[in-house]
């Protein structure tokens, strides 16, 4: 019962103030025009990701007080994707270069990786990646990553928002399915308030969405998605490759559409519209059923493989191998 009034209170609390940061962008004129290298046909403001931000963040200090969440994992995420959301916020007030919005992100990639400390070992098809130099470099270029890669993946009217109140509250329901480890395994608690505080914020950004969650809301979610990714190795190896199945969606695209653009040599740092989803939505003329489509292929396609690799039916990486095989062939 105090799980499920928590819950709903971050949730409550995400959707009242997802309204005052939209009265905010109004009035400090924080808008999204739309251009030929967008995906939306209204004049929309942005920025409403501070809402999720804010419960998550604010939720995390009593929780570690209380030893719910150890103080590492807090730590990692307090500092760390408070970071990130603090140069995405900059960056909807007005434009922040890429170097400077990267070396912020290394920085809080950084940060969090010290607080956590050794990841691994990761099982990789009957061979195991020990902890070490290696590991920790592999992570912190994946951790960086992802946080871009929600930032190109935001496109269209709720789709990043459905992405990660699936991702969460499945992952959320494995680490409770295969609860063990040491002190420093994640709280199921943290990825459900996360599902939860995105839930608040979700009615503002349904297509066709009145508030964008703008750069502080997706880098903090892909920062966040991806620790909870690394966390996990600490409650058992196998969940990190349960987490990277269950976000597929996004670093598939993503990553499959930057490998394109850089081979035809066009510039990856600026706004286009060549993405899978994107081209999705354009010829639909809609966004609602591409979002939808994400969340069907998350519940229904994902989590099921996600599911066997974190039982040790399948190993991570072919249980990775034979969920994303469908979706590269897709986009």
């Amino acid at each position: 019962m105090f799980l499920a009034l928590t819950l709903a209170s971050a949730a409550i609390a995400s959707w009242w103030l997802s309204g005052v940061v939209r009265r905010y962008a109004l009035d400090r004129a924080l808008i999204d025009q739309p251009s030929a290298r967008g995906s939306h046909e209204l004049p929309t403001p942005r920025g409403g990701g501070l809402a999720f931000v804010v419960v998550l963040l604010t939720a995390l200090l009593p929780l570690m007080a209380l030893g719910a969440v150890a103080v590492p994992l807090g730590m990692a995420l307090l500092g760390g994707g408070g970071l990130v959301a603090a140069a995405g916020w900059l960056d909807d007030h007005g434009h922040v270069p890429a170097r400077w919005r990267l070396l912020a992100q290394g920085l809080a990639v950084f940060w969090a990786l010290a607080w956590m400390g050794p990841l691994g070992p990761i099982p990789i098809a009957g061979w195991v990646l020990q902890p070490g130099l290696l590991l920790q470099a592999l992570a912190f270029l994946a951790l960086v990553w992802m946080v871009n890669v929600f930032n190109f993946m935001d496109g269209i009217d709720a789709i990043a928002s459905l992405e990660v109140i699936s991702v969460a509250a499945v992952g959320a329901l494995l680490l409770i399915a295969t609860s063990a480890g040491d002190s420093n395994a994640m709280p199921p608690v943290l990825p459900l308030l996360l599902a939860a505080a995105v839930l608040g914020f979700l009615p503002w950004n349904w297509p066709p969405a009145r508030l964008f969650m703008g750069d502080v809301g997706s880098g903090f979610l892909g920062f966040t998605i991806g620790l909870f990714t690394l966390q996990a190795s600490h409650q058992a190896p196998q969940l990190s490759w349960s987490w990277l199945i269950l976000s597929a969606v996004f670093w598939v695209d993503a990553t499959l559409t930057l490998l394109r653009r850089l081979s035809r040599g066009e510039r990856v740092w600026q706004a286009h519209r060549s993405h899978a989803y994107q081209r999705a939505a354009q010829r639909l003329g809609v966004h609602r059923p591409v979002s939808v489509a994400v969340l069907a292929i998350n519940l229904f396609w994902l989590a099921p493989w996600a599911t066997l690799v974190a039982f040790q039916v399948l190993d991570g990486s072919i249980g990775l191998i034979l969920a994303v095989l469908p979706l590269l062939l897709v986009v």
